[in-house]
């Protein structure tokens, strides 16, 4: 199994106003944009081209939004580890971005 580009896991994913999950895992694996439940039940998933990735001016440092098949979700994203150089969700638009071939 190869290595995925981006993994979080401990993720809230709500769709806008009703929560999904608040233990799920967001992935990049070949080419595709996934979000899992805790148990890894796929919610949605999506060629990475086809997924916009942002944040929200009312999103805090560990949100962000992601639209999946025309579904906007909000993602809201632990940061366990201190040492990585940016928060998850900031991590998680740059995977999405440079997987797609779109610049910042």
């Amino acid at each position: 199994m190869a290595e995925s580009e981006f993994t979080a896991s401990r993720v809230r994913i709500d769709k806008w106003l009703q929560s999904v999950t608040r233990a799920g895992q967001v992935r990049i694996n070949d080419g595709r944009v996934e979000l899992l439940t805790s148990y890894g039940s796929e919610i949605d998933s999506a060629p990475v081209q086809a997924v916009r990735a942002g944040r929200s001016w009312f999103s805090g440092d560990d949100s962000a939004s992601a639209e999946v098949n025309g579904t906007r979700y909000r993602l809201t994203m632990n940061d366990d580890d201190s040492d990585k150089p940016a928060p998850t969700a900031s991590r998680f638009i740059e995977a999405v971005r440079r997987a797609s071939g779109r610049r910042s």
